[in-house]
């Protein structure tokens, strides 16, 4: 299959772009394309066997549900058999926004395979030119997990896309750089206690200050093993082929870390902030000059994928505070590493 990259710049006419989009939609094709937090890789969310071309292009495991993309307010109620007055809060405060709400699903409407046959759904409504014209365009939902192959860690540009799924996709709409650089919260509205399912870039501070008391468990509560009602809550994500282990953000820290593993003789790279390029990783990649967590959460993936662009033995990734947005980053990193810290007995 011919994958075809088009850029979609705002500036210039893409009426041709979005038709051809919604073309190959509307025939039960898959077409990637921007949101203001990754590239999600899109299928009609109501066709069944459009829906499993995700899978497959992916490797996604089918037991993981689909995140459900809508372009206005109205088609909500299509989907889902009750909006509480919760809900209502949180989309008048961040939709269009990286924010996902569980909601008990419509019997019947929706794919199978996006709701991985639990009776809920996860529906967005994403805050991107580029998906918001796509979206309204089509008039139907899109179901959209990232456009990565299942495991590695999720695109921010086009060139990511096509590095993943050339050859698998007949479309990708290349919006340049996404925004925020972590996919949205997951809000599991359907208990007496909102839960965040995956923290994203809406956090739980701004969550709790529109509809009171938010838990948020751990990415180890999380792993308990249960059929997952959101993306990325079972499986190992976001990683590189080389093994990633995390470290704390300490200078003398990494540098010991460092000259261990190289008297073990093994090449290493690090994901740090700027102030830390001067250390002797064999490779480094920065997570942001200013070293804020919201400059972390835009530079992670790229700094992961630029890992496959050496023969690294292993990434060491250092960590942050888990307050905002930075449990999101934390969140992805656990996963990244699979739960594993460095210690100067590993054994690669």
């Amino acid at each position: 299959m011919e994958t075809k990259r088009l850029n979609v710049d705002i500036n210039v006419d893409n009426g041709k772009s979005y038709a051809q989009a919604v073309d190959l939609l509307n025939n039960g094709e898959v077409v990637a394309f921007p949101t203001e937090t990754v590239y999600g890789l899109g299928a009609v969310a109501t066709d069944e066997e459009a829906v499993k071309k995700i899978f497959a292009a992916k490797g996604r495991p089918s037991d993981n549900p689909l995140i459900v993309h809508i372009g206005t307010f109205e088609e909500l109620e299509n989907y889902v058999d009750h909006i509480s007055q919760k809900a209502k809060l949180c989309m008048e405060a961040f939709w269009p926004g990286p924010l996902t709400m569980i909601f008990k699903a419509k019997p019947n409407v929706l794919a199978t395979s996006v709701t991985a046959n639990l009776d809920t759904v996860g529906i967005r409504m994403p805050d991107h030119a580029v998906a918001l014209q796509l979206l309204r365009q089509l008039r139907k939902p899109v179901a959209a997990p990232s456009a990565n192959r299942s495991g590695k860690p999720s695109p921010t540009e086009g060139i990511h896309v096509e590095e993943d799924l050339n050859g698998s996709i007949p479309l990708i709409l290349d919006g340049g750089i996404t925004g925020i650089g972590v996919e949205s919260t997951v809000l599991d509205l359907t208990l007496d206690m909102p839960v965040i399912l995956r923290p994203g870039g809406v956090t739980k501070e701004m969550l709790e200050a529109v509809v009171g008391p938010v838990s948020q468990p751990s990415h180890t509560e999380q792993n308990s093993g249960k059929a997952p009602k959101a993306p990325g809550m079972k499986y190992t994500h976001y990683a590189p082929n080389a093994p990633v282990y995390l470290i704390d953000k300490e200078e003398k820290t990494i540098a010991m870390a460092l000259e261990t593993l190289h008297q073990k003789g093994l090449k290493v790279a690090l994901l740090a902030p700027e102030n830390l390029s001067h250390l002797a990783a064999d490779w480094f990649f920065t997570l942001g000059q200013k070293d804020t967590n919201e400059e972390m959460a835009v530079n992670l993936y790229h700094a992961l994928r630029s890992c496959d662009a050496t023969t690294a033995d292993l990434v060491l990734a250092t960590t942050t505070s888990t307050e905002g947005v930075g449990a999101a980053i934390m969140n992805r990193l656990e996963k990244s590493a699979g739960g594993k810290w460095y210690s100067a007995d590993i054994q690669i």
